[in-house]
């Protein structure tokens, strides 16, 4: 047997599945639920690095989600010192906006038509798809 052979493989993964959340373990299966995803629209996350960086629910990371204010989603709660009750007033208003205007545009995002690189809302900056000239 050779070297190569003796490599002990996980379980094959298919490419149109989830991909697990390092927080809960459950697969993360819409872009809709993933916090990577928003953290790209945000511009917080370079396209070249998604598919290295690790995957979780948007509500299993608190210090995130308790900044989305939208009827959809109900509110989220984070415990200790990056609770919204702990931060600036200032600072707590403008990331709801900023996050909850992300979020918003991750839920149309498979509706929009988008290329992946247009995700983020420093590139297309309107929730609606851009009309070529």
């Amino acid at each position: 047997m050779s070297g190569a052979d003796s490599i002990q493989r996980g379980p094959a993964v298919r490419c149109d599945e989830g991909y697990r959340c390092e927080v809960c373990g459950r697969d993360v299966d819409a872009i809709t639920d993933s916090d990577l995803y928003l953290r790209y629209v945000l511009g917080e996350v370079p396209l070249e690095r998604l598919h290295l960086l690790p995957e979780r629910h948007i509500r299993c990371n608190p210090s995130v989600a308790q900044f989305i204010i939208d009827e959809s989603f109900p509110p989220a709660a984070c415990e200790g010192p990056f609770a919204k009750g702990h931060l600036d007033a200032e600072y707590v208003r403008s990331e709801e906006v900023r996050i909850t205007r992300a979020w918003r545009r991750l839920q149309q995002l498979p509706a929009l038509g988008l290329s992946i690189a247009e995700y983020p809302l420093a590139v297309t900056p309107s929730d609606r798809r851009p009309t070529p000239s």
